[in-house]
Protein backbone atom coordinates (compact mmCIF):
# COMPACT_ATOMS: atom_id res chain seq x y z
CA UNK A 1 0.00 0.00 0.00
CA UNK A 2 1.60 2.91 -1.24
CA UNK A 3 1.77 5.89 1.42
CA UNK A 4 1.03 9.75 1.23
CA UNK A 5 3.88 11.68 3.00
CA UNK A 6 3.50 15.23 4.29
CA UNK A 7 5.55 17.33 1.44
CA UNK A 8 4.87 15.02 -1.54
CA UNK A 9 2.21 15.27 -4.48
CA UNK A 10 0.56 12.23 -5.49
CA UNK A 11 -0.02 11.45 -9.40
CA UNK A 12 -3.09 13.08 -9.61
CA UNK A 13 -1.76 15.88 -7.61
CA UNK A 14 0.89 16.29 -10.51
CA UNK A 15 -1.21 15.91 -13.28
CA UNK A 16 -3.51 18.75 -11.24
CA UNK A 17 -0.86 21.11 -11.07
CA UNK A 18 0.70 20.74 -14.72
CA UNK A 19 -2.61 20.90 -16.02
CA UNK A 20 -3.16 24.63 -14.00
CA UNK A 21 0.75 25.75 -14.87
CA UNK A 22 -0.51 25.06 -19.06
CA UNK A 23 -3.57 27.24 -18.50
CA UNK A 24 -1.77 29.80 -16.70
CA UNK A 25 0.96 29.73 -19.33
CA UNK A 26 -2.09 29.94 -22.05
CA UNK A 27 -3.93 33.15 -20.66
CA UNK A 28 -1.07 34.81 -20.90
CA UNK A 29 -0.67 34.46 -24.77
CA UNK A 30 -2.25 37.64 -26.85
CA UNK A 31 -5.71 37.11 -27.49
CA UNK A 32 -6.33 34.15 -24.96
CA UNK A 33 -9.16 35.76 -23.29
CA UNK A 34 -10.33 37.83 -26.39
CA UNK A 35 -13.54 35.01 -26.85
CA UNK A 36 -15.01 35.60 -23.40
CA UNK A 37 -14.02 39.30 -23.80
CA UNK A 38 -15.84 39.61 -27.37
CA UNK A 39 -19.24 41.53 -26.86
CA UNK A 40 -22.64 39.89 -27.53
CA UNK A 41 -23.99 40.32 -31.48
CA UNK A 42 -25.98 42.75 -31.69
CA UNK A 43 -24.45 45.60 -29.53
CA UNK A 44 -21.79 47.66 -31.66
CA UNK A 45 -22.44 51.10 -31.98
CA UNK A 46 -20.38 53.96 -34.30
CA UNK A 47 -17.53 54.50 -32.61
CA UNK A 48 -16.47 51.15 -30.40
CA UNK A 49 -13.50 50.92 -31.08
CA UNK A 50 -11.91 54.38 -31.57
CA UNK A 51 -10.74 55.33 -27.74
CA UNK A 52 -8.40 51.77 -28.39
CA UNK A 53 -7.11 51.69 -31.64
CA UNK A 54 -6.85 55.87 -31.89
CA UNK A 55 -6.84 57.37 -28.48
CA UNK A 56 -9.12 60.26 -27.27
CA UNK A 57 -7.28 63.97 -26.77
CA UNK A 58 -9.08 66.88 -26.03
CA UNK A 59 -12.52 68.66 -27.57
CA UNK A 60 -12.36 70.95 -30.89
CA UNK A 61 -11.79 74.69 -29.91
CA UNK A 62 -14.47 76.93 -30.84
CA UNK A 63 -14.39 77.62 -34.63
CA UNK A 64 -15.32 80.92 -36.82
CA UNK A 65 -16.28 78.66 -39.54
CA UNK A 66 -19.91 77.05 -39.59
CA UNK A 67 -20.42 73.81 -38.34
CA UNK A 68 -23.66 72.15 -37.39
CA UNK A 69 -24.08 70.35 -34.23
CA UNK A 70 -25.15 66.41 -34.21
CA UNK A 71 -25.59 63.11 -32.50
CA UNK A 72 -25.71 59.76 -33.56
CA UNK A 73 -27.33 56.87 -30.81
CA UNK A 74 -28.25 53.04 -30.35
CA UNK A 75 -30.02 51.06 -28.11
CA UNK A 76 -27.13 51.69 -25.95
CA UNK A 77 -29.21 55.21 -25.45
CA UNK A 78 -32.40 53.48 -24.89
CA UNK A 79 -35.19 56.35 -24.41
CA UNK A 80 -33.42 59.68 -25.65
CA UNK A 81 -34.36 63.41 -24.36
CA UNK A 82 -34.58 64.53 -27.72
CA UNK A 83 -35.85 68.18 -26.47
CA UNK A 84 -33.03 68.89 -24.56
CA UNK A 85 -30.79 67.98 -27.35
CA UNK A 86 -32.60 70.57 -29.27
CA UNK A 87 -31.99 73.11 -27.30
CA UNK A 88 -28.56 72.71 -26.53
CA UNK A 89 -28.09 73.19 -30.57
CA UNK A 90 -28.39 69.66 -31.98
CA UNK A 91 -30.20 69.88 -35.21
CA UNK A 92 -29.09 66.68 -36.55
CA UNK A 93 -28.87 62.91 -35.99
CA UNK A 94 -27.98 59.65 -36.75
CA UNK A 95 -29.66 56.16 -35.17
CA UNK A 96 -28.47 52.92 -35.99
CA UNK A 97 -31.10 50.60 -37.76
CA UNK A 98 -29.70 47.66 -38.31
CA UNK A 99 -25.92 45.28 -37.62
CA UNK A 100 -25.54 42.67 -40.30
CA UNK A 101 -28.73 41.02 -41.29
CA UNK A 102 -28.90 39.69 -38.17
CA UNK A 103 -29.72 42.41 -35.69
CA UNK A 104 -32.80 45.50 -35.47
CA UNK A 105 -32.01 48.06 -32.72
CA UNK A 106 -35.16 47.76 -30.76
CA UNK A 107 -35.14 51.75 -29.95
CA UNK A 108 -35.29 52.70 -33.34
CA UNK A 109 -38.39 53.64 -33.63
CA UNK A 110 -38.20 55.78 -30.58
CA UNK A 111 -35.10 57.39 -31.78
CA UNK A 112 -35.51 58.17 -35.08
CA UNK A 113 -39.00 59.54 -35.17
CA UNK A 114 -38.02 61.22 -31.78
CA UNK A 115 -35.62 63.04 -33.43
CA UNK A 116 -37.54 64.17 -36.17
CA UNK A 117 -40.43 64.98 -33.99
CA UNK A 118 -38.41 67.91 -32.31
CA UNK A 119 -37.45 69.51 -35.72
CA UNK A 120 -34.26 67.80 -36.55
CA UNK A 121 -32.86 65.95 -39.85
CA UNK A 122 -32.30 62.46 -39.09
CA UNK A 123 -30.82 59.50 -41.19
CA UNK A 124 -30.19 55.65 -40.24
CA UNK A 125 -26.81 53.89 -39.69
CA UNK A 126 -26.21 50.42 -40.74
CA UNK A 127 -23.32 48.33 -38.25
CA UNK A 128 -21.77 46.41 -40.87
CA UNK A 129 -19.85 42.63 -40.40
CA UNK A 130 -18.20 41.65 -43.36
CA UNK A 131 -17.59 38.48 -42.12
CA UNK A 132 -21.07 37.95 -41.76
CA UNK A 133 -23.15 38.15 -45.21
CA UNK A 134 -22.13 40.15 -47.98
CA UNK A 135 -22.64 43.54 -48.60
CA UNK A 136 -25.75 43.73 -50.94
CA UNK A 137 -27.59 41.08 -48.43
CA UNK A 138 -26.88 43.78 -45.62
CA UNK A 139 -27.75 46.72 -47.73
CA UNK A 140 -30.84 45.31 -48.62
CA UNK A 141 -31.49 44.36 -44.76
CA UNK A 142 -30.93 48.13 -43.82
CA UNK A 143 -33.47 49.73 -46.53
CA UNK A 144 -35.91 47.29 -45.71
CA UNK A 145 -35.69 47.64 -41.40
CA UNK A 146 -35.39 51.80 -41.31
CA UNK A 147 -32.70 52.44 -43.72
CA UNK A 148 -34.62 54.00 -46.47
CA UNK A 149 -34.42 57.60 -47.97
CA UNK A 150 -37.13 60.13 -49.07
CA UNK A 151 -37.05 63.42 -50.57
CA UNK A 152 -38.80 65.12 -47.54
CA UNK A 153 -35.88 67.13 -46.51
CA UNK A 154 -35.90 66.14 -43.18
CA UNK A 155 -34.25 62.53 -44.31
CA UNK A 156 -30.23 61.97 -44.66
CA UNK A 157 -29.23 59.11 -46.78
CA UNK A 158 -28.34 56.32 -44.73
CA UNK A 159 -24.71 55.92 -43.24
CA UNK A 160 -22.35 52.80 -43.60
CA UNK A 161 -20.47 52.00 -40.09
CA UNK A 162 -17.04 50.43 -41.13
CA UNK A 163 -14.72 50.35 -38.59
CA UNK A 164 -12.91 47.69 -36.70
CA UNK A 165 -14.95 44.51 -36.11
CA UNK A 166 -15.49 44.12 -31.94
CA UNK A 167 -15.92 40.43 -32.33
CA UNK A 168 -12.93 39.14 -34.21
CA UNK A 169 -10.01 40.27 -36.44
CA UNK A 170 -10.03 43.93 -37.20
CA UNK A 171 -10.47 43.57 -40.84
CA UNK A 172 -13.06 40.58 -40.37
CA UNK A 173 -10.63 38.61 -42.04
CA UNK A 174 -10.29 40.41 -45.67
CA UNK A 175 -7.64 41.19 -48.02
CA UNK A 176 -7.74 45.03 -48.44
CA UNK A 177 -9.30 44.09 -51.78
CA UNK A 178 -11.88 42.09 -50.26
CA UNK A 179 -13.30 44.85 -48.13
CA UNK A 180 -13.04 47.15 -50.78
CA UNK A 181 -15.04 45.30 -53.23
CA UNK A 182 -17.59 44.26 -49.88
CA UNK A 183 -17.91 48.19 -49.27
CA UNK A 184 -18.55 48.51 -53.15
CA UNK A 185 -21.20 45.68 -53.11
CA UNK A 186 -23.21 47.66 -50.11
CA UNK A 187 -22.82 50.83 -51.95
CA UNK A 188 -23.91 50.12 -55.08
CA UNK A 189 -27.06 48.28 -53.74
CA UNK A 190 -27.76 50.81 -51.68
CA UNK A 191 -28.46 53.20 -54.41
CA UNK A 192 -29.81 51.60 -56.65
CA UNK A 193 -32.84 50.51 -53.41
CA UNK A 194 -32.66 54.23 -52.67
CA UNK A 195 -31.27 56.48 -55.19
CA UNK A 196 -29.06 58.10 -52.99
CA UNK A 197 -25.34 57.02 -52.32
CA UNK A 198 -24.61 56.27 -48.81
CA UNK A 199 -22.41 58.23 -46.31
CA UNK A 200 -19.31 56.15 -45.15
CA UNK A 201 -18.14 56.20 -41.38
CA UNK A 202 -14.83 55.30 -40.65
CA UNK A 203 -11.75 56.24 -38.96
CA UNK A 204 -8.41 56.95 -41.30
CA UNK A 205 -6.67 54.07 -39.50
CA UNK A 206 -8.98 51.69 -39.86
CA UNK A 207 -9.34 52.31 -43.45
CA UNK A 208 -5.38 52.65 -43.76
CA UNK A 209 -5.28 49.15 -42.60
CA UNK A 210 -8.39 47.53 -43.49
CA UNK A 211 -8.55 48.67 -47.29
CA UNK A 212 -4.98 49.73 -48.32
CA UNK A 213 -6.26 53.51 -48.35
CA UNK A 214 -8.49 52.92 -51.32
CA UNK A 215 -9.58 56.01 -52.60
CA UNK A 216 -12.26 55.35 -55.10
CA UNK A 217 -15.37 56.03 -53.07
CA UNK A 218 -14.53 60.08 -52.20
CA UNK A 219 -15.99 61.69 -55.78
CA UNK A 220 -19.80 59.96 -54.74
CA UNK A 221 -19.71 59.14 -51.15
CA UNK A 222 -19.88 61.90 -47.94
CA UNK A 223 -16.96 61.17 -45.41
CA UNK A 224 -17.86 60.59 -42.37
CA UNK A 225 -14.76 60.52 -40.46
CA UNK A 226 -14.38 59.25 -36.30
CA UNK A 227 -11.21 61.12 -34.69
CA UNK A 228 -11.41 62.37 -30.50
CA UNK A 229 -9.16 64.93 -30.75
CA UNK A 230 -9.22 69.10 -31.23
CA UNK A 231 -8.79 68.64 -35.33
CA UNK A 232 -10.28 65.89 -37.47
CA UNK A 233 -6.70 65.17 -38.71
CA UNK A 234 -5.70 63.16 -41.97
CA UNK A 235 -8.11 61.97 -43.76
CA UNK A 236 -8.55 58.47 -45.68
CA UNK A 237 -7.08 58.25 -49.67
CA UNK A 238 -10.11 60.32 -52.04
CA UNK A 239 -11.30 62.80 -49.67
CA UNK A 240 -10.15 65.97 -50.05
CA UNK A 241 -12.43 67.28 -47.42
CA UNK A 242 -15.26 65.85 -44.26
CA UNK A 243 -18.96 66.24 -44.37
CA UNK A 244 -19.21 64.98 -40.60
CA UNK A 245 -16.82 65.06 -37.97
CA UNK A 246 -17.20 62.51 -34.50
CA UNK A 247 -15.38 64.11 -32.19
CA UNK A 248 -16.27 62.58 -28.77
CA UNK A 249 -17.87 59.92 -27.22
CA UNK A 250 -18.37 61.80 -23.90
CA UNK A 251 -20.44 64.45 -25.12
CA UNK A 252 -23.39 65.46 -23.32
CA UNK A 253 -26.76 63.79 -22.76
CA UNK A 254 -26.63 61.02 -25.41
CA UNK A 255 -22.17 60.98 -25.67
CA UNK A 256 -21.59 60.68 -28.99
CA UNK A 257 -21.09 64.05 -31.03
CA UNK A 258 -20.80 65.03 -34.36
CA UNK A 259 -20.16 68.44 -36.36
CA UNK A 260 -21.10 69.10 -39.81
CA UNK A 261 -18.60 70.24 -41.50
CA UNK A 262 -20.89 73.36 -42.93
CA UNK A 263 -24.49 75.68 -41.23
CA UNK A 264 -27.63 74.22 -41.34
CA UNK A 265 -28.16 75.17 -44.48
CA UNK A 266 -26.10 72.07 -45.99
CA UNK A 267 -27.30 69.76 -44.13
CA UNK A 268 -30.72 70.46 -45.66
CA UNK A 269 -29.07 70.04 -49.10
CA UNK A 270 -27.56 66.71 -48.26
CA UNK A 271 -31.25 65.63 -47.14
CA UNK A 272 -32.87 66.76 -50.13
CA UNK A 273 -30.16 64.93 -52.38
Amino acid sequence: MPVHRSGTTGRGGVAAAALLSVLALLLTLPGAASAADRPARGSAYMGMGVPAHDGTGGLPPASRAAQTEGVDVSSHQGEVAWSSLWTSGVRWAYVKATEGTYYRNPWFAQQYNGSYGVGMIRGAYHFATPDTTGGAAQADFFVDHGGGWSRDGRTLPGALDIEWNPYGSACYGKSPSAMVGWIRDFLNRYKYRTGRDAVIYTATSWWKQCTGNHGGFGASNPLWVARYHTTVGELPAGWAYHTMWQYTSTGPIVGDHNRFNGAYDRVQALALG
